[in-house]
């Protein structure tokens, strides 16, 4: 259990990918009016989501009884995020050089593709399960990321 605690450094090893993504969204798009407020929502969605995907999947876990395997499958999701949000920054290189759409939405396509066959294959080996309770949470992962994305929105929006 200390190797699945110390793992979770990787939230801040993960951190200048996360600020490179959304420097790359401020030089596409302009900085916004709210440029501080929106870069702490970011910040503060990605603190809560990573956390509360932890906290979720220790429950479910033992809910359908592959609690004994949680402090492994945490361990590989935390590094997995490491390499899921540097492929995303990868897969928007593209968009910034001025590349044309097709190449750009491939690359992006093809980074986020495999960011989440990353995530699926890490979570199935590691709680040694099937591949479809492995979906169910690359699922939650997700959903817990559009819903505080969603959330930043309407907040900067007010």
């Amino acid at each position: 259990m200390a190797g699945a605690a110390r793992s979770f450094w990787a939230m801040a090893v993960g951190l200048p990918a996360i600020v490179c993504l959304r420097l790359m969204v401020w030089a596409q798009h302009g900085l916004p009016q709210q440029a501080g407020h929106t870069f702490s929502l970011d910040i503060a969605g990605y603190v809560l989501g990573w956390l509360l995907f932890a906290l979720l999947t220790f429950h479910l876990t033992n809910w359908f009884g592959r609690g004994p395997y949680w402090p492994r499958f945490i361990t590989a999701w935390n590094w997995c995020n490491v390499i899921e949000n540097l492929l995303l920054v990868f897969g928007g290189i593209p968009a910034l050089f001025g590349a044309p759409p097709l190449i750009d939405e491939a690359a992006q396509i093809f980074a986020i593709g495999w960011a989440l066959w990353i995530e699926w294959f890490a979570t199935k080996h590691t709680l040694s399960t099937t591949g479809l309770t492995a979906v169910g949470l690359v699922i939650l992962d997700q959903m817990i990321g559009f819903t505080l994305a969603a959330l930043n929105t309407a907040l900067l929006q007010n």
